[in-house]
């Protein structure tokens, strides 16, 4: 793992038991190896050599490791998606995932990560990506949607992603499955 990365005990119960896991963590706690970013939730802190500070845990990380603990899908949505997309610059006040499992907000310092239970149409996806296009096409809205964006996906994904794109927004409105069909265009 590199820093950054964010991990619960069950991502280490292959090496040991619960028990010895827990202990382990402590210690490297106790020793400043590690932080603990939450109850049962860790991260190896990221250090800026430019700012000179260690900086606060990834939510997206913290969010993954989460999703792994309870053995839920997750997809970013809203303007986290678009922002990770860089369709736009709009850092989002609230974070928001979908989710396979319940209805669930953890506190993560300042910050909430909320997950919110999606219907399974709109967990159907085959790609990580291919659901991420989808859900910042949602945020931005189909007036929001020009060739810029068109373009700027289409240059993003791969041959196999355009094809996943296309797979997975089938199941979603009308308008994003043209979209996706626009940018699964080849360029002639």
């Amino acid at each position: 793992m590199g820093a950054g990365r964010a991990f619960t005990p069950k991502d280490f119960l292959d090496l040991g038991s619960r028990g010895m896991v827990d202990v382990t963590l402590s210690k490297l706690v106790a020793a400043g190896v590690i932080r603990r970013a939450g109850r049962g939730l860790y991260d190896l802190p990221k250090h800026s050599e430019a700012l000179g500070i260690t900086l606060s845990p990834n939510v997206d990380e913290i969010a993954r490791a989460i999703a792994r603990r309870f053995r839920w899908r997750i997809i970013p949505t809203g303007a986290s998606a678009a922002n990770i997309l860089r369709l736009s610059t709009q850092v989002p006040a609230k974070i928001t995932y979908l989710s396979d499992g319940p209805n669930r907000k953890f506190e993560l310092g300042k910050q909430t990560i909320h997950f919110k239970h999606a219907r399974p149409k709109e967990m159907r996806t085959e790609g990580a990506l291919s659901s991420l296009v989808v859900q910042a096409l949602r945020f931005l809205g189909k007036q929001e949607v020009g060739p810029e964006v068109i373009s700027r996906l289409r240059n993003r994904l791969s041959p196999a992603d355009k094809r996943r794109l296309l797979r997975d927004a089938r199941y979603s409105t009308d308008w994003i499955f043209a979209v996706a069909q626009r940018i699964a265009e080849v360029d002639a």
